[in-house]
């Protein structure tokens, strides 16, 4: 809808004063209208008027549209825009914008690293990663959903190095004495010893580690699954990779592809050594690139012994994936730690693929803390997993007798995530989350199911809304509010920021909650206007609830 007037009101400046000008229309206070806009106050200085007399031009050119119900003057030169009541059901009833359609779009996140557990970090940007690629599939992409992870490199060495400590040596026979139920407690263990000896041992402990690092590697990238250290590294690293598609099918949580670092190490050396010493040059025996010279900090891609950094793994994964989908965009999601470090490779690439590099979108976020502001660590050996965070959901529901239903807690956890603006620091509250109070998931979960249950207590006429010529404040309230969930669905689209759906689904329930209070329904001899108004936003909300991962619920 706003973009509808935002039209009419450019079309209106072109006629009027031959100028081509961005239109800002922004939402307003009910008693003021439904949509207003300062524009008057922009066009002042050139125009040589006032931004009332503009105002008055711009009302007296569009008011008789047949969008509007009226269009006003405010104030010393706002124009006020309330829309017909045929505008509004029009509105409710158009399919979301299609910005999208004919694009591929691959949507990269989670990125756990096999060897270690999934920390409360990866639940984070795992929700926010699907969420993210269902609002590009409503927007009619089709998206690929990919997940990068480290089998290689030094934190596998430090586990493994860890593993064959407590195996009494490289016999790979002795983990089938681990039961399945241990395995990942056992992999967990063993990093944080393994990290810790690195970091604090002596020498000859972060040597021989270092010199594990390099026979994994070729381990992996040559496929070996003959020797012993061989049998162990793969047997552990299917333990992780089972423990993933576990987790992520418990979210409901779909990947289409897996990319080990090891698949794409042996690429990205070869296209790094391929731009030397045009784009990477030799220093002290390993390969750089000299990001000092563009502002950022240059950064090691080829070791000294020959082995692919996470940089280069890093190219190698971008051509990956652009042989394997010729994507017209690719989102990376990470932590905000990472944005220097993207920010080098992608700098790195532009110099010979500059169109891989101008189609990627790279997105961060702050650290997930419990609301103690206990920070997430997977090295410290103080985690807290990804399955912590759903347990103490569980707890607190179990505690206050709450529903212990699977969808109502994950959809709780979800929501709690998608309403906070990606960027920032994510603060997670157990009880709030799962609280039937407030802004949470299974207050609009409640909320659906209580509309829906009004539904089925009668039978309904199919009634068109248009037909009716007046409605009540309360039920214009509704539908107004209705009217522009796609101006929030459109907003959360084009700036890949869900928090813009759960603040509208938030408020939407709100203004039910205001007419349901007000208006009755099953009797009245309004019966079937309320039920086709209550119908619509069961849909509204449903189809908001199932963007964001939350499970509408029919019965809580």
């Amino acid at each position: 809808m706003q973009d509808n007037i935002k039209q009419i009101v450019s079309d209106c400046l072109r006629e009027l004063y031959d100028i081509d000008k961005e239109v800002e229309i922004d939402q307003t206070e009910e008693q003021f209208g439904d949509y207003s806009s300062n524009i008057a106050f922009h066009l002042s200085a050139t125009v040589k008027k006032s931004p009332l007399e503009i105002a008055e031009e711009i009302t007296a050119k569009i008011s008789s549209n047949n969008l509007f119900n009226s269009v006003k003057v405010a104030g010393p030169g706002f124009v006020n825009f309330t829309l017909a009541n045929s505008a509004l059901i029009d509105n409710i009833l158009i399919e979301p914008q299609k910005y999208f359609s004919n694009q591929t779009i691959v949507v990269e996140f989670s990125d756990p690293n096999p060897f270690k557990i999934l920390h409360a970090g990866h639940l984070y940007t795992s929700v926010v990663g699907d969420v993210i690629a269902n609002l590009l599939e409503v927007a009619g992409a089709t998206v690929h959903r990919v997940n990068f992870g480290g089998d290689i490199g030094t934190h596998v060495a430090k586990t493994l190095w860890a593993v064959t400590q407590e195996l009494g040596g490289e016999i790979p026979d002795k983990l089938n004495d681990i039961t399945e139920n241990e395995r990942l407690d056992f992999l967990s263990r063993c990093y944080v010893k393994g990290n810790k000896s690195y970091e604090e041992e002596d020498g000859q402990i972060k040597n021989d580690i270092k010199s594990l690092s390099k026979r994994i590697y070729d381990i992996a990238v040559n496929h070996d699954h003959s020797t012993p250290l061989a049998k162990i590294y793969w047997q552990c690293r299917q333990w992780s990779y089972d423990y993933f598609e576990s987790f992520y099918g418990s979210l409901n949580i779909n990947f289409e592809k897996y990319y080990p670092e090891s698949e794409v190490a042996e690429l990205g050396k070869q296209i790094v050594m391929s731009h030397m010493p045009d784009v990477y040059q030799e220093s002290q025996g390993a390969v750089i690139f000299d990001g000092q010279k563009y502002g950022l900090y240059s950064n090691v891609f080829i070791n000294n012994q020959g082995v692919p950094t996470y940089a280069a793994k890093d190219v190698g994964l971008i051509f990956r994936k652009w042989q394997d989908f010729h994507y017209d965009k690719s989102i990376i999601i990470t932590g905000s730690e990472q944005d220097g470090y993207m920010k080098v490779v992608l700098k790195s690439v532009s110099f010979f693929e500059p169109k891989m590099v101008d189609s990627t979108i790279h997105i961060t976020h702050g650290l997930v803390k419990f609301s103690s502001g206990q920070k997430m660590s997977s090295r410290t050996g103080k985690a807290v997993a990804a399955k912590d965070v759903i347990d103490a959901a569980y707890q607190v529901a179990k505690e206050k007798d709450l529903s212990e239903d699977s969808t109502v807690i994950l959809g709780a956890i979800r929501y709690t995530f998608l309403k906070q603006r990606i960027g920032g620091d994510i603060l997670y509250d157990p009880k709030e989350s799962v609280s039937l109070d407030g802004n949470s998931g299974p207050y609009l979960q409640y909320a659906y199911a209580r509309a829906h249950n009004i539904l089925i207590k009668v039978d309904q006429n199919v009634l068109d809304l248009k037909s009716i010529d007046n409605f009540t404040s309360y039920e214009r309230s509704l539908l107004r509010k209705m009217a522009s969930y796609n101006d929030a669905l459109d907003l959360a689209i084009k700036e890949l920021k869900p928090h813009y759906l759960t603040t509208y689904l938030y408020e939407l329930s709100q203004v039910f909650n205001r007419f349901y209070e007000n208006s009755r329904v099953i009797g009245d001899e309004r019966q079937d206007i309320r039920l086709a108004m209550i119908r619509l936003y069961v849909d509204k909300l449903g189809h908001g609830l199932k963007v964001l991962g939350v499970e509408p619920i029919e019965r809580m």
